[in-house]
């Protein structure tokens, strides 16, 4: 009898569009769950031997290491601060094909000239470019929100952060093995290789709802009604900040994590493998957790769960920052890994729940925007406390950041809560 009503679905006029509409978007939901997994891949590949890398310009002393492994790795994200609203206003008139389009073959050409660079500044310069393209992975969560139900947003969200995750969890360890291995420039020719794979996947085989992007050439919202939209839903707004205040705090530690295992390892032989291992640990908890963590936020509220992630977050930092060995560090890695992975995708599905369909877009790139600007207060901040006071210092502050966020967004939502019972009575 199931396979009768199937069928029957699928040729009753009155049924085929709906099935047409499900069955383009779960391929477009699997075709960019492997191009993110690509893309994440390749992007992590460079992230675990980083500061290494600019050991290789010159002989410089540890503080100058650190400032500029931080200023590095932070200008491409403030770059993309002022970009992503204008990446994702385009989307939301032309398609978000075009954008994955632009945006993967960017990326791929900034990091293959980062292989032929002589210099901390050169590649200071080819970072803040990359800025220019970077956007990818959040035009895909935007691409396959805007074809998913409101009421499985997370459930879904959370399937295609699985795909970020699994290139996170195995681009520390390529990148750590090739660098260790062939060298820095090996590396990044592959890097490079697997992002332009992912962009021809996404030519040939991502399709676009046409009738949907014309409904919204005939809608236009303009940035001053976008910025009204925001400001007039004060839990929704706060939530962009606090995108911040997370992304600072997760991102200060990412580009002193080899300093701080060669640290741990007595300065071992293959430090960018190791370095590697500690990344590649937090992605693997990632992985498990969080398809988890959207379904949780489907059923209790998004914003509810990211209040627990972001306390939970609190406390996983300290023991990082007590780790006497590499096996402690990856073990506390793990565990952080599996709280953060619901932080994005619960608050893309909040979002996609408050904001209207014709807008999503340009939203979900004011919220990029957040987060790469915590993405670029984080690193510079990790890099100059770290000069000062110590890489285990950065660990103590992250915590207390992650902490204090949980509290602000737990106090919104109970006023929130509250003054609607009052409007209510």
């Amino acid at each position: 009898m199931r396979y009768y009503l199937v069928i029957r679905n699928i040729y009753n006029p009155k049924f085929s569009k709906k099935v047409t509409i499900i069955s383009t978007s779960g391929r477009n939901l699997f075709i960019m769950w492997i191009a993110n997994f690509f893309v994440a891949a390749s992007a992590t590949m460079i992230l675990p031997f980083l500061s290494l890398f600019i050991e290789t310009f010159g002989n410089y002393s540890d503080s100058y290491v650190q400032r500029w492994s931080g200023f590095i790795f932070g200008i491409t994200f403030l770059t993309a601060f002022f970009v992503s609203p204008i990446w994702g206003r385009i989307g939301d008139k032309y398609g978000y094909k075009l954008i994955l389009l632009l945006t993967g073959s960017g990326i791929a050409t900034s990091i293959l000239l980062m292989s032929v660079v002589g210099s901390v500044h050169e590649l200071f310069i080819l970072r803040l470019l990359m800025g220019l393209a970077t956007g990818f992975i959040p035009t895909s969560m935007a691409l396959i929100s805007s074809q998913t139900p409101k009421e499985i947003a997370g459930k879904t969200l959370g399937t295609l952060q699985t795909g970020t995750v699994s290139g996170g969890l195995l681009g520390p360890l390529i990148g750590g093995m090739l660098a260790d291995s062939f060298g820095f420039a090996y590396t990044f020719f592959l890097t490079a290789a697997l992002i332009y794979g992912a962009v021809i996947l996404v030519a040939f085989g991502i399709k676009e709802n046409k009738e949907k992007i014309l409904t919204k050439k005939e809608k236009q919202y303009t940035r001053k009604e976008v910025l009204q939209t925001i400001m007039k839903k004060p839990l929704l707004l706060k939530i962009m900040i606090l995108s911040t205040l997370i992304q600072a705090g997760n991102f200060s530690i990412q580009p002193l994590l080899a300093l701080y295992v060669t640290d741990l390892t007595s300065g071992a032989s293959n430090i960018a493998l190791l370095a590697g291992f500690a990344f590649s640990a937090t992605g693997f908890g990632n992985l498990l957790a969080s398809r988890n963590w959207g379904k949780l936020g489907d059923n209790i509220g998004h914003e509810k769960v990211i209040v627990i992630l972001m306390l939970a977050s609190s406390l996983l930092f300290i023991p990082q920052a007590l780790a006497t060995s590499l096996w402690q560090l990856v073990l506390f890695r793990f565990l952080f890994g599996m709280v953060v992975g619901g932080l994005i995708p619960c608050m893309t599905a909040y979002i996609r729940y408050v904001a209207p369909l014709a807008m999503q877009g340009e939203v979900l790139g004011y919220n990029v925007s957040f987060r790469f600007l915590g993405n670029v207060i984080g690193p510079a901040m990790g890099g100059i406390i770290a000069g000062f006071y110590g890489i285990s210092t950065v660990f103590y502050i992250t915590s207390f950041i992650f902490l204090i966020s949980g509290i602000m967004l737990l106090y919104s939502i109970l006023h929130t809560e509250s003054a609607k019972k009052t409007v209510q009575s």
